[in-house]
């Protein structure tokens, strides 16, 4: 089993393998974030339906990224102990995870709900990975955050 903080991969992602991660004899508390994919996309026209998704990413760089992600966390809210940061690449069906977060503090009060947060917010705006939604009838890159002023919020420069 990896030990790696902050990983992109083709493998399946799991929930008990990162809180795995970020386990300590100190904390007694890991929040975790999951993002899953829908099975829903919301467009200019409404919603349509999506069949998968397809990640990209610049792997090295975007691992880089994310374990800076993880020391702003650590840096914003110190009674973090531990942050853990996976996303997956290749095609992804739907309800599968593309990318797992998890915090470990010593209390469910030191700040882990807004670190997860943050981290997920600080990564749409930051890390070099790319989706293309699958549709019956086409396909299209998605590019940037989805919610700009959250991206701002949370610290990212245009």
């Amino acid at each position: 089993m990896s030990t790696k903080l902050f990983e992109v991969t083709a493998t399946p992602l799991s929930l008990d393998d990162i809180s795995r991660r970020v386990t300590r004899a100190d904390c007694g508390a890991i929040t975790t974030f999951a993002g899953i994919v829908r099975g829903e996309t919301a467009t200019a026209e409404g919603a349509r339906g999506t069949d998968f998704l397809n990640y990209e990413a610049y792997g090295e760089m975007a691992e880089s990224m994310m374990a800076r992600i993880g020391d702003e966390v650590m840096a914003k809210w110190p009674a973090v102990k531990a942050v853990s940061i996976l996303h997956r690449t290749g095609r992804l069906e739907i309800g599968e995870p593309s990318v797992l977060i998890a915090v470990a503090t010593p209390h469910r009060g030191d700040g882990c709900f807004d670190a997860c947060r943050y981290a997920i917010e600080r990564l749409k705006a930051i890390v070099p990975i790319w989706k293309e939604e699958n549709w019956s009838d086409g396909q299209v890159w998605v590019e940037g955050p989805r919610q700009p002023e959250l991206a701002a919020e949370y610290g990212k420069t245009s």
